[in-house]
């Protein structure tokens, strides 16, 4: 199924009680990578009093993987608001972090809580998002009169020929959205019947 992605980066920083609270959402594709920008972060602020983050990999109903982390603030407070918020937008391949410096009056459990909160989901309206359809890669192998019956359906269903063998048979390596992929192999079995054969990917 498709999801919400970012298309770019956000900051914005917001201020309560003399805390500056800067978040930065940033597009990812792996925890690596989420982690990687966070390290990036504690660079650029090394003198903050935390770098509190959530990150959302993949599909957000789904998610390959996801996590959250206080760095410091009271249990709760931090990460989970973050990652909750990236939740309700229902955006995926996202890391959100908070960078804080302190002001000098406590804030208490609270109004940590409403602050971390307000920072991503303001954050996230200056978002440009744009849908995320997954892909599968698929090989087919055909008969030359059929090939112009399997280029048609592989047009049906949004998918784009990246490559094509012409030898004994046709052989044809294809992209299409992982959602289309069993329509597909079932209307070749209606309509070309006995020829085409599925290939193992590599």
């Amino acid at each position: 199924m498709s999801y919400l992605v970012p298309q770019s980066a956000v900051r914005f920083e917001l201020e309560e009680k003399r805390s500056r609270f800067i978040c930065y959402l940033q597009p990812v594709h792996s925890r690596a990578q989420a982690l990687g920008f966070l390290t990036q972060l504690k660079q650029q602020y090394p003198d903050a009093s935390h770098h509190c983050w959530a990150y959302v990999i993949g599909n957000p109903q789904n998610p390959q993987s996801m996590a959250a982390n206080d760095d410091g603030e009271p249990s709760g407070t931090a990460g989970k608001p973050m990652l909750q918020v990236l939740q309700y937008r229902q955006i995926g391949n996202i890391i959100a972090v908070v960078v804080r410096y302190f002001g000098g009056t406590k804030l208490g459990v609270g109004g940590l809580v409403r602050a971390y909160t307000a920072a991503v989901q303001q954050a996230t309206e200056q978002l440009a998002l744009q849908q995320h359809v997954p892909l599968s890669q698929l090989k087919l192998q055909c008969s030359y009169p059929c090939e112009a019956i399997v280029r048609h359906l592989i047009e049906q269903v949004q998918g784009r020929i990246v490559d094509a063998d012409y030898g004994a048979d046709v052989k044809l390596c294809l992209e299409l959205p992982s959602a289309e992929q069993a329509a597909l192999l079932s209307q070749l079995g209606n309509q070309a019947p006995g020829q085409f054969s599925r290939l193992d990917t590599e």
